[in-house]
């Protein structure tokens, strides 16, 4: 939680790295839970899918941040984070109506609910396009409207906004590793309706231009140049690429 992108990493030419472009997590249909986000790659780099919120049927899951809370057995937990990764989501309110935290973010821990649900935790702001980018917001929590409480806006960097009950909560944007907005809750348990998906990852790398990168066919990737360097961006998929 907290940590910047990576600083300088030294590679080698003609060798194979692998990169892998992490998936969001799949949303609650509230008919049990979504699951965590996948990890994005590159080599012997992790950055850990965040995990799942929590639904009535069981807890939020712990991933690279935490997910927002949950009721479970009436009390609201968030899910754990992980050590420079992402923080943990938000806790709730013990006691009737059960107000629920928001997902954590990479910059901070979801927003814990009290009169309505709790925002998600905001993300890190890095600079390696050449312009100040936040990825990895927390997504809200949903509201009730049968509780009389509205629901969390998303982090910045890419969370998604809890929903009231009967309508879709939003996703996490794509290619920021924002974590879903909550479910509302529902008047007759909500199926149908889900809370949203997480933003899939990205990875991106800053190098000289006197450099050349080779991509593998499983990656899309597009590269641009500021000053002195190229930026590659790689947007979905997994495969290797080298330098020379």
């Amino acid at each position: 939680g907290g940590a910047s992108a990576e600083s300088s990493l030294s590679l080698s030419t003609s060798t194979n790295y692998t990169v892998t472009v992490g998936a969001g997590g799949t949303g609650y249909d509230g008919n049990g839970t979504g699951n965590n986000g996948s990890d994005s790659v590159l080599g012997s780099i992790t950055s850990t899918g965040g995990g799942t919120g929590g639904g009535s049927a069981g807890t939020p899951g712990a991933g690279g941040s935490g997910g927002g809370g949950s009721i479970y057995g009436a009390v609201e937990v968030g899910g754990v984070g992980t050590a420079n990764q992402g923080f943990a989501g938000g806790t709730g309110d013990n006691g009737w109506p059960y107000y629920i935290g928001g997902g954590g973010g990479a910059g901070a821990v979801g927003q814990s609910g009290s009169t309505v649900g709790g925002a998600g935790g905001v993300g890190v702001s890095v600079f390696i396009t050449g312009a100040g980018v936040t990825y990895a917001g927390g997504g809200g929590a949903g509201g009730s409207i049968d509780l009389g409480y509205g629901p969390g806006a998303g982090g910045t960097g890419g969370g998604g906004a809890g929903s009231l009950q009967q309508v879709n909560a939003t996703s996490g944007t794509v290619n920021t590793g924002g974590g879903g907005g909550g479910l509302g809750g529902q008047t007759n348990s909500g199926l149908g309706y889900s809370s949203g998906t997480g933003g899939s990852g990205v990875v991106i790398l800053r190098y000289p231009s006197s450099k050349t990168i080779t991509v593998g066919a499983g990656l899309t990737s597009s590269t641009t140049t500021d000053g002195s360097f190229k930026v590659t961006s790689f947007t979905a998929g997994t495969d290797s690429i080298s330098f020379s």
